[in-house]
């Protein structure tokens, strides 16, 4: 059974509370802090029976490992790992699916910066692999500012398996690659889709790549050769936002 987890920051809590708040177990407050921005948060907790603790900044930093906690700490049940069969009763019941494939993204703020993105336009989930990517840690959720609650998260054993099994179901998948058949923008994205980004610097793996149905690039007009993949991750996906609001 895996270990109680830590998740940390006003809107990761805030979510966390709204969305599940049976996982919580306990909740640490920086002593002295009553303000406006935490109303809601006590309020939630109230309502799910949560007393929270007070304690000093030096504890919520040492339980927390970084002092981006905002004066909230939660000690949590682990949530439920999403899986293949989870990912197949989705599509069950999704006719127009828009999803994200992360190839190989281990760095937690590039997990939760990709999960607010992928919240933000709308993603009904994203796909990982189990080995060689990062998990739902207390990092991730505090940069996904409650997206990690919101989105789900399919962990699945091979990616290259899953993708074919996602085009059998219909889904046209795209993959950001610099040998790219067109540009983000040249492309047509609309439909069922999936987006496949890879990590940065290294981009998506060979069979993942491979797999791709298409592959597209988004124009540089400077001297860097790449983006960061959360940057890249909101590019995409709000360009087939446009694209499906103007079909």
């Amino acid at each position: 059974m895996k270990k109680p987890e830590l998740v940390f920051g006003i809107h990761a809590v805030t979510s966390l509370l709204n969305k599940a708040p049976e996982r919580v177990l306990e909740m640490w407050l920086l002593s002295g802090r009553q303000d406006e921005r935490l109303r809601p948060l006590l309020a939630l907790a109230d309502a799910a029976g949560v007393k929270p603790q007070l304690a000093a900044r030096k504890t919520l930093d040492d339980k927390a490992e970084s002092t981006q906690h905002q004066g909230v700490v939660v000690r949590v049940r682990p949530a439920k790992v999403l899986t293949e069969n989870d990912l197949a009763a989705l599509l069950d019941v999704q006719p127009m699916p828009f999803l994200l494939i992360l190839d190989g993204v281990t760095d937690p703020h590039n997990l939760g910066a990709c999960l607010r993105n992928a919240d933000a336009a709308g993603v009904h989930g994203v796909i990982v692999p189990k080995d060689n990517s990062v998990g739902l840690t207390a990092t991730v959720s505090k940069v996904a500012c409650g997206a990690a609650e919101t989105v789900p998260l399919f962990q699945v054993t091979n990616l290259a398996r899953t993708m074919k099994q996602l085009q059998d179901a219909g889904i046209w998948i795209a993959g950001t690659a610099g040998e790219a058949d067109s540009t983000l923008y040249q492309a047509k994205l609309t439909g069922p889709l999936a987006i496949a980004m890879g990590a940065e610097g290294k981009g998506l793996r060979r069979l993942t790549r491979e797999t791709c149905d298409t592959l597209i690039s988004i124009p540089m007009a400077g001297s860097v050769s790449s983006l960061n993949v959360s940057v890249a991750t909101g590019i995409c996906l709000f360009e087939v936002v446009r694209q499906r609001r103007d079909q």
